[in-house]
């Protein structure tokens, strides 16, 4: 892969840009809230983990040509969540590593408002266009109906049952679209 910038997308209500030294107190709150996490890694994060995460995502730019943008609503400017891809390298089975990983993660006034399969119709005609990966991936917690509902959305087809650090996740599969 090679370094590239991260692009600014926008749709309807959103714009999903770089990240950004002021996203990093509205992402301790979303990343510390429970209903956000319950899903994910099921224990909030701390700040300390936070800021990891954050400084994190411009890496990926950097080093792999993706990765993960800041979600704000275009009406308020408000930040509400990040969404992107990533090759995060997780010890898992089967192995991911290489793949592009779509995530997405929104602040629990957002949910059932449609944003995440917003934000990453963007990410995915993005990926689609510009990186030209022939596949990408999703880990899901199998618990997880509504971000399953995003992934079918989106594309991506339930593929096996996988184990990530102990725990069952559902694995899925989008192939590039060329449409």
């Amino acid at each position: 892969m090679t370094a590239r910038a991260c692009p600014t997308l926008t749709t309807e209500r959103l714009i999903l840009r770089e990240t950004r030294l002021e996203d990093f107190e509205p992402s301790v709150a979303l990343w510390s809230d429970e209903a956000v996490v319950r899903h994910i890694s099921g224990t909030p994060s701390s700040r300390s983990e936070s800021w990891g995460r954050l400084i994190r995502f411009p890496g990926l730019w950097a080093l792999l040509g993706y990765g993960y943008w800041s979600v704000i609503e275009r009406d308020t400017g408000r930040f509400v969540g990040q969404a992107g891809l990533a090759d995060f390298k997780r010890d898992m089975t089967p192995s991911i590593e290489g793949v592009p990983e779509a995530g997405y993660v929104f602040s629990p006034d957002c949910h059932g408002k449609g944003y995440a399969t917003e934000a990453m119709r963007a990410v995915m005609a993005w990926c689609d266009d510009v990186l030209e990966a022939e596949r990408s991936c999703a880990i899901i917690n199998p618990d997880n109906r509504a971000s399953i509902r995003v992934a079918q959305k989106l594309g991506f087809d339930r593929s096996e049952a996988a184990q990530f650090a102990g725990k069952p996740v559902a694995l899925f599969w989008r192939e590039r679209s060329t449409d």
